[in-house]
């Protein structure tokens, strides 16, 4: 038979993975309690109604069904193979599946990137096989794929053995296999079922990213939960990111790695402050994406997401309650993730008085006192869904969601339609009520803790910005560019620095173009970090100062960095800010172009006070930034102090990022430490700039 030669994307791809016409299971068991004997048991189960074939060369029969003594024995091509047999005998599987024009392949089998350099040979082998035909692979070290909507349970997972998962609205893709068992378990407990479940593994070939792209077509899927160890391949899920968002399908996402040290120190400060999982939580909301950070959230966040359009940002939460102790305890969870809950207006309140419902000033409404009453809650819920100070209003109940749902809870599900976001958190363990919440789409929550997580993940998403222009492979082969050279690069992005003149070690000069005092310093790509050299001296005087400085730079340059290559100086005058901030840019190898803004000075580095975005950055995004450095909220004329240019500030955030967007000057990191903020009206001024290019 003849191997297609074009690689499936798109609908074709997810026609092959989770709704294929044919499987073939290569190295299936006679045994059923056996992982091998697993997926054709829960094919058979599910009332899969495509054709099977089991592939066992030693057995004519498995599991009482035929089996095939290979795949080139087959009277057909199958769509989707999966191979349960050992890891030796995975890339010749592979070369027989592209042979005959398999579309797609998942890999149970570990034992190749990890398993040192036999495991990476075989990984490469993968990869070439699939760029020379058109096989897809999902894995190695996948569990399988999952469709509930047509008993695809093409899975070795034993969590699937649950008989009727129920079907719901979100795909899950996830890297760890053993996590699409466990939602799906937390799920039925939940009364939260999926449209489908992909484990991806070690993503030799499809990522996350492709993978959920693929079904963005698919109107039964709404949206997508994804469980990430990392962001490898992240140029596929910013691009599946934004195309959710286009398609108006929420993604949520759980990533492991937020206790983890920093990054490996960068070249510049910027990768050192900023840490892997900040630019990961900053990749998260500059694409839309909720971010939660307790399992629990991930399966109860996308009624709130769904019921919450991105466009419409809202922060502002009101809290209706019937026990205090409950709302308290969302009050405080929120206010750990820098969620306020408002207090209801004197119009608001107004509106409860005429109501005859309690209408004492206070954050929240607590109805314990007037009782639980079904016509209490139902007209409280429309009169705080009405009030323009809410954007989200979240229904605490307590002991009446247990045993008396129909007080309290039935409200909730009659005024969960209205124009307005309505949530719910039960207090006491109301499996019935919490039912009959997700059964009518109200997001609904067990513990503060998951609701509060969901609606900060909710909240803290941004709009995606301008995509960055495609870079080429993250390269440690970098070239680092003399302060000079740097500011050039400054000068073509439009950022401002000081004055600056590059004078030789020695010779005749011309007068400088500005007056004394000065700075000078060593000014040479192989220092790119002068002050450990000595390599800076400052408030030189006059030229005879200068001279002297000058003499004393190549002493220094002698005895502490004598092989590095350096005839000049470089001159600036002395120049002095109401603040300085550190503005840097660096392509992360994973997540892509990143911007940020940090607090200057020595302790930058400790203090790790700032603010991150994706590359590049609209000058409103600059704005925000500024806004988020806590440092810089002295330079806002608080108390009577001089104001800064915070406006120029913001020009110059934004000016920097444009990086991602200037391929051209092939920049990998540049970082701009410090940059003075200058009275209001007076601009902002590099007075240093360390840049590397590719």
């Amino acid at each position: 038979m003849k191997s297609q030669h074009q690689p499936l994307i798109g609908a074709p791809l997810a026609q092959a993975l989770i709704s294929p016409r044919s499987v073939a299971i290569v190295g299936a068991s006679d045994d059923a309690t056996k992982t091998s004997g697993r997926p054709l048991q829960y094919l058979r189960r599910g009332g899969f109604q495509g054709t099977i074939y089991p592939i066992n060369p030693r057995r004519p029969t498995v599991q009482g069904e035929r089996s095939w003594p290979s795949l080139t024995d087959l009277p057909e091509v199958p769509e989707h193979v999966f191979v349960l047999s050992p890891t030796e005998s995975v890339v010749e599987t592979a070369r027989e599946c592209a042979r005959l024009g398999v579309k797609v392949l998942t890999i149970l089998a570990s034992g190749f990137s990890e398993a040192g350099p036999e495991g990476l040979a075989r990984e490469q082998a993968l990869r070439d096989i699939c760029g020379s035909s058109g096989l897809r692979i999902v894995g190695p070290s996948s569990l399988g794929v999952v469709n509930p909507r047509n008993g695809l349970m093409l899975t070795a997972n034993a969590a699937f053995a649950e008989p009727e998962l129920p079907v719901g609205k979100v795909l899950v893709a996830s890297h760890s296999g053993s996590m699409i068992g466990a939602l799906v378990s937390r799920g039925m407990a939940r009364g939260v079922g999926f449209a489908g479940l992909v484990s991806v593994g070690n993503e030799v070939d499809l990522s996350i990213g492709e993978i959920c792209a693929s079904t963005l077509d698919d109107p039964a899927i709404e949206g997508y939960l994804l469980f990430l160890e990392s962001l490898r391949h992240g140029p596929e899920l910013q691009a599946f990111a934004r195309a959710a968002h286009r398609a108006g399908k929420p993604v949520i996402a759980y990533k492991l790695g937020r206790s983890a040290a920093a990054a490996e120190m960068a070249m510049t400060h910027t990768g050192a402050i900023a840490g892997e999982d900040d630019i990961a939580d900053a990749f998260f909301k500059d694409l839309g994406i909720a971010r939660v950070g307790i399992l629990e959230a991930l399966l109860e966040t996308f009624p709130l997401a769904k019921r919450i359009p991105l466009e419409s940002a809202p922060k502002r939460v009101g809290i209706v309650t019937t026990t205090g102790g409950g709302a308290a305890m969302a009050v405080d969870q929120l206010g750990v993730r820098d969620v306020v809950v408002e207090s209801p207006s004197a119009a608001t309140l107004s509106r409860l008085e005429q109501a005859g419902l309690p209408c004492a000033p206070g954050r929240v409404l607590d109805l314990t006192l007037a009782g639980t009453k079904y016509e209490t809650m139902k007209s409280a819920l429309d009169i705080l869904l009405s009030a323009p100070e809410f954007d989200l209003v979240l229904a605490v109940v307590g002991s009446s969601a247990r045993f008396q749902p129909h007080l309290a809870v039935k409200p909730i599900v009659e005024c969960a339609k209205g124009s307005k976001p309505l949530a719910a958190m039960l207090v006491p363990d109301a499996p019935e009520a919490l039912a009959s919440l997700t059964a009518a789409g109200v997001p609904c929550f067990r513990t503060p803790e998951a609701c509060a997580d969901a609606i900060a993940a909710v909240f803290a998403r941004r709009q995606p910005g301008q995509e960055a222009s495609p870079r080429a492979a993250h390269s440690a082969r970098t070239r680092t560019l003399s302060e000079a050279e740097a500011y050039t690069v400054l000068d073509q992005l439009g950022v401002p620095h000081a004055p600056a003149v590059v004078r030789p070690f020695s010779g005749t000069t011309p007068p400088l173009p500005f007056g004394f005092p000065v700075v000078v310093k060593l000014c040479s790509a192989d220092i790119p970090h002068k002050t450990e050299v000595g390599g800076v001296l400052l408030n030189i005087q006059n030229e005879q100062e200068l001279s002297v400085a000058i003499d004393t730079l190549q002493r220094n340059l002698r005895e502490k960095a004598p092989d590095a290559v350096c005839n000049e100086v470089l001159v600036q005058p002395m120049q002095k800010g109401l603040g300085e901030v550190l503005v840097g840019y660096r392509v992360d190898p994973e997540a892509g172009p990143i911007v940020m803004l940090a607090a200057g000075g020595i302790w930058a580095e400790v203090a790790r006070d700032r603010s991150i975005r994706m590359a590049p950055v609209s000058i409103e995004a600059a704005r925000e930034m500024t806004t988020e450095v806590n440092a810089l909220k002295a330079l806002t004329g608080l108390r009577g102090k001089a104001r800064g240019d915070l406006e120029a500030l913001a020009q110059a955030v934004c000016a920097l990022s444009q990086l991602a967007i200037r391929p051209d000057l092939r920049i990998v990191e540049a970082e701009v430490n410090p940059l003075l903020v200058l009275p209001e009206g007076q601009g902002v001024s590099a007075v240093d700039a360390l840049v590397f290019q590719a």
